[in-house]
């Protein structure tokens, strides 16, 4: 069973990227896992951790922050649907991941597979956000999956039902991301006999 936790860089409470993460979940828990009973999803509030202060790392953090980090290296995979703020992801995200990227050398991130993807009202689905994103990624050291740019234009008028985006093109878009984060995750060893 592959555990994924789902990232969203809006702290709206009816995010359109909170949404299309609940679309992912269900997605991920439809395709099978290498063991019977799928796979665990969590979520991950970028919302909760507050700004981050090497003061406040220094001291030992809190325990919100601990528990995120937690929480990202048990994870095999990470999911993150950012908006665009000005071009760029929202300060939130950038501060969550900020938190994840410490402490240097020990940084959940570091080798972890990553999906990206991203929505908004405007038509372009907030793709100029994305180059920003994938960059701090690297520079964490996690492992960006390599899928064409899932990027959710005027998903405000895009159907949905129960939170979720019922859209065949987003469905069939996010299924793929899906598809190519669950074949990315690093393989389990095979006991030889």
């Amino acid at each position: 069973m592959a555990k994924i936790v789902l990232l969203s860089g809006s702290v709206r409470r009816d995010s359109l990227n909170a949404a299309v993460l609940r679309t992912v979940r269900r997605l991920v828990h439809e395709r099978p896992g290498p063991v019977p009973g799928g796979h665990d999803v969590a979520v991950l509030e970028a919302g909760r951790l507050p700004l981050y202060d090497g003061d406040l790392e220094q001291s030992g953090g809190t325990a919100v922050v601990e528990e995120s980090k937690d929480l990202v290296r048990d994870a095999d995979a990470l999911f993150i649907s950012t908006p665009s703020y000005n071009g760029e992801m929202p300060g939130a995200l950038k501060n969550a991941l900020d938190w994840l990227s410490r402490p240097s050398g020990d940084s959940p991130l570091a080798g972890l597979t990553v999906a990206v993807l991203s929505a908004s009202p405007g038509a372009r689905g907030a793709l100029d956000a994305q180059p920003a994103l994938t960059g701090v990624l690297a520079r964490c050291g996690a492992h960006v999956v390599d899928h064409e740019p899932v990027a959710i234009g005027n998903a405000h008028e895009l159907r949905r039902a129960d939170g979720e985006f019922t859209e065949p093109s987003v469905v069939a878009a996010l299924g793929g991301l899906v598809d190519a984060t669950l074949a990315a995750l690093p393989r389990p060893a095979v006991a030889h006999r």
